[in-house]
């Protein structure tokens, strides 16, 4: 399990809560206790070329985020995940579990 998760997103992103709710739901599922989770706000392009930020909202375990490709750019814009329903704003609860199990990080 991650010792850290961060939660990385622009102001006014609407799917901060989704992707919050979700990774609630799959840290539930894991025994013991809870990585901290820290909720930063990227507030300007610069800072998400500098941070190697890939779009709102982004999950970062243990400072990497398993969501996105080598390939995948930086940017300052809302992002989009593919889950088992479809396109949505957040990964699913399953895609976070797996990323946890995974030792992403570790």
């Amino acid at each position: 399990m991650a010792d850290t998760i961060a939660i990385l997103h622009t102001p006014g992103c609407p799917n901060v809560a989704l992707v919050r709710q979700r990774l609630a739901d799959a840290l539930a599922r894991f025994p013991g206790p809870a990585p901290r989770v820290a909720v930063e706000e990227i507030a300007s392009p610069d800072e998400a070329d500098r941070r190697d930020f890939h779009g709102s909202p982004a999950l970062l375990v243990d400072g990497i985020d398993p969501f996105a490709g080598p390939e995948t750019p930086a940017a300052f814009a809302c992002r989009t995940y593919r889950t088992e329903t479809g396109v949505e704003g957040a990964p699913s609860v399953d895609q976070i579990v797996a990323a946890l199990a995974a030792g992403v990080g570790t």
